[in-house]
């Protein structure tokens, strides 16, 4: 596929609004694997995986935590320099801080979807697609003879491409 430029807005659009690879590739009618290789490349900010998701403590563990978490009032003791009163605050704000972040992970974005104006061009099989030469070179191309309905090759391909197992053995002896 052919990373022209509107294809790679419409990848960074789509990245930014949260779709995963699969969904990004329907849209641009390419596989998932080719669009993680152009966010890489791209260098776009990673998201974390979908299959590790952050474990939800169930209320018996939060309440173990909750109870091993705080102090017995025997072991707050009043100070006269008013540390106590910016420990509470101290308390406060962690735990506000922790829900937070916890809420800005659940928060999904929304989802808009776009009609795709162009769509990549996909070779048709009704020519031979036998390559020929390095495909690094200029030199490099496809047979381009009529296809065999059904097949990507000609016949002089096919006969190459498709061997059968007993055919093989024969040659190799």
């Amino acid at each position: 596929m052919e990373w022209n430029e509107k294809a790679v807005a419409r990848l960074r659009e789509l990245w930014l609004q949260g779709l995963s690879t699969a969904e990004i590739g329907r849209h641009l009618n390419v596989t998932k694997n080719a669009v993680v290789g152009k966010v890489h490349r791209l260098g776009l900010e990673g998201r974390p995986s979908p299959i590790r998701k952050p474990r939800v403590k169930n209320s018996k563990e939060e309440a173990d935590l909750k109870q091993n978490s705080k102090p017995s009032e025997k072991e707050i003791k009043p100070s006269k320099t008013g540390q106590d009163q910016y420990i509470k605050q101290a308390r406060s704000e962690k735990k506000n801080d922790l829900k937070n972040r916890l809420t800005d992970k659940i928060k999904k974005p929304k989802i808009e979807f776009v009609a795709i104006e162009e769509t990549p061009k996909k070779r048709p099989y009704t020519e031979c697609c036998w390559p020929i030469g390095d495909p690094g070179t200029k030199g490099f191309h496809f047979c381009g003879a009529p296809a065999i309905p059904g097949k990507p090759y000609c016949l002089e391909h096919i006969q190459i491409a498709y061997v059968k197992l007993r055919d093989r053995k024969n040659n190799a002896a």
